[in-house]
């Protein structure tokens, strides 16, 4: 049974040029909305090509709920893979058309000051989600209710999502939205990264076979 949400609108709609550091450009249409239920300043990307709804004839639209990480996406920290699957998540969405929902949750919901004392932590040898449990947190707080919202308030139906995270599809559908298919984004490994993705590997693969707890 899927949960009820506060309906959001749109608020502004503008389009943006967008550049990466390796010479990737497209051009995106981003929304931002009123009436979410967090009150925080999410953004919805439009990318590519027919990127509406499957009543509309089109494909079903590809979507990336992406959660913020200023470290990786802006700074390109490699501590993390954030902001490699945010490059590949444009550039994939670009060429199918759909999505790309960019979630003010950093560090998995704790806040950035909260991730870095966590970052400490694992440098004393904690993984990601330890390190989170040590702070008083939970191993991750993200909700995705507000990327149900925007969703609705862009009269998107059907969904597929790009994610390795079962755990988005999970909430995802309990908060109503259809999503047709999971697709794995790559794995960007490197020699800094290595435990962190190891211990995402590990946490993934318990939630599929667990029943997903909100």
């Amino acid at each position: 049974m899927s949960e009820s949400l506060p309906v959001a609108t749109i608020r502004t709609q503008v389009t943006v040029p967008l550049r990466f550091s390796d010479g990737y450009a497209t051009t995106a249409r981003l929304h931002t909305f009123d009436g979410l239920v967090d009150g925080r300043e999410h953004l919805a990307f439009a990318l590519g090509e027919g990127h509406g709804t499957v009543e509309r004839g089109g494909a079903v639209p590809l979507v990336r709920p992406h959660s913020e990480c200023l470290t990786g996406d802006v700074f390109g920290s490699q501590r993390c893979d954030c902001g490699p699957q945010l490059r590949e998540a444009v550039q994939r969405i670009a060429e199918v058309g759909g999505y790309l929902l960019y979630l003010r949750q950093e560090g998995r919901g704790i806040g950035l000051y909260a991730k870095l004392d966590a970052y400490a932590l694992q440098d004393a040898g904690l993984d990601t989600y330890e390190a989170n449990v040590a702070l008083g947190h939970e191993e991750d707080e993200r909700d995705y209710s507000v990327a149900a919202q925007m969703l609705a308030a862009l009269g998107v139906g059907p969904i597929a999502v790009l994610s390795n995270n079962p755990e988005k599809t999970e909430q995802l559908g309990r908060l109503g939205v259809t999503v047709t298919e999971q697709v794995p984004t790559g794995v960007f490994l490197s020699p800094a990264n290595a435990d962190y993705l190891a211990a995402k590997a590990s946490r993934a693969a318990r939630a599929a076979d667990l029943p997903f707890v909100r």
